[in-house]
């Protein structure tokens, strides 16, 4: 798919590609040409005027619209945090959990996704870890096996960040919601790259600096308004909780709207970044990202396989892939690849599994191209040889 009128308005638009390729978009993200000015040009502003200055918060209320646009929310349900552990915090919290409760989580997921929920122990929770026979191979049949009378609340990613496995969001989120369980999503390794709907899903936390193409600390936290009673904001200020003339009151009222989980000044240099990104990324359309995503992906996939390149991802026609690419050669160490990747100019990721086995993690972008794939393969090619 054609993004760019020709290769100077790619450069223009993404000037990491003048020096190298990037295919870390799973870690931290570089920012597009318009993030940084976006971020730029606040700090330039906020040299002659206060930080919050009179278009701030109309700009803020932008943000909040385009954010419920890229999961299908609405804006007052919205709330301008990051990064993803601090939403995620916030509804292990947030809820009156009893003594006996349980939570259903995997616990081969990104430590994020693990701490806030094995933590609720200490409050007479019983967590309970999935254990899928892959990596991140979560079906809704395992959720509901896993389910009891006593099950409060499932925490899953929407992506597993090494083996790249999606998750049936909506299927699962039907099967919870019939039961009348929660459903909180740890959507940092989709959001921005794949369309997603949280019609059922109860919570959602994601920062930018991934897929979103957008800053660090800086994010989209989602609570669904039928839920704001039953998570109670644990993080108090006087944004959040109403306080006329700034004059703190003896009862503690919160704000009607997701609002009530920003508890102070919000990350608003953070927050001009994530507006240039998601309007970019909503301009091109999410359909249109996901498919340069996979025209990346795929491709790489095929010359690496040609090359005896074994993958823990799934396959290109596996309905569950996502833009991650894991993968080894069963011969050689996967640090030695990695160090001719890295001489090349290219920047992956070199992970563990759970084993301790090494694995070269992809995650290319839309803007990336089949150009760049092919030198890749040409790198990994020769480091095998």
């Amino acid at each position: 798919m054609k993004f760019f009128r020709d290769e100077s308005e790619r450069r223009r638009e993404f000037p990491v590609v003048e020096n190298g390729i990037f295919l870390g978009h799973a870690g931290v993200t570089i920012l597009p040409r318009r993030v940084a000015d976006s971020m730029k040009a606040h700090a330039e502003t906020s040299c002659h005027q206060h930080q919050e200055f009179g278009e701030v918060l109309q700009d803020v209320a932008r943000t909040r619209s385009l954010c419920a646009q890229l999961i299908g929310a609405h804006a007052d349900e919205i709330a301008l945090l990051g990064p993803t552990s601090l939403g995620l915090s916030l509804f292990a919290n947030g809820l009156d959990w009893q003594p006996g409760d349980e939570v259903v989580y995997y616990g081969d997921d990104y430590p994020a996704n693990v701490y806030p929920w094995t933590a609720l122990a200490s409050r007479g929770v019983v967590p309970r870890g999935l254990q899928p026979e892959e990596t991140g191979d979560i079906t809704p049949e395992l959720v509901e096996a896993a389910l009891t009378p006593r099950t409060r609340l499932v925490a899953l990613a929407s992506c597993h960040y090494l083996s790249g496995r999606r998750i049936n969001v909506e299927a699962i989120g039907r099967l919870l919601r019939s039961k009348g369980v929660l459903f909180s999503l740890d959507a940092i390794q989709t959001l921005g790259a794949s369309p997603l709907d949280v019609e059922f899903v109860d919570f959602l936390s994601a920062d930018a600096h991934k897929w979103m193409l957008g800053p660090m600390a800086m994010g989209v936290v989602y609570v669904a308004r039928r839920n704001f009673e039953k998570c109670r904001p644990t993080l108090l200020g006087a944004w959040n909780v109403k306080s006329p003339d700034f004059i703190a009151q003896e009862e503690i009222v919160f704000e009607e709207t997701a609002r009530r989980y920003e508890p102070g000044v919000l990350n608003v240099i953070g927050m001009y970044g994530m507006k240039a990104s998601l309007e970019m990324l909503l301009e091109i359309g999410l359909e249109n990202v996901q498919s340069g995503i996979f025209e990346n992906r795929d491709y790489l996939e095929r010359k690496l396989s040609m090359l005896g390149f074994e993958f823990m991802s799934p396959r290109a026609d596996d309905s569950t892939k996502s833009g991650i690419l894991t993968t080894r050669h069963p011969e050689v160490e996967s640090g030695a690849i990695f160090c001719k990747l890295e001489k090349a100019g290219i920047v992956a990721s070199l992970r563990k599994d759970h084993s301790g086995e090494k694995w070269i993690r992809f995650s290319p972008h839309f803007y990336n191209n089949t150009n760049e794939m092919e030198k890749v393969s040409e790198i990994m090619g020769g480091a095998i040889e």
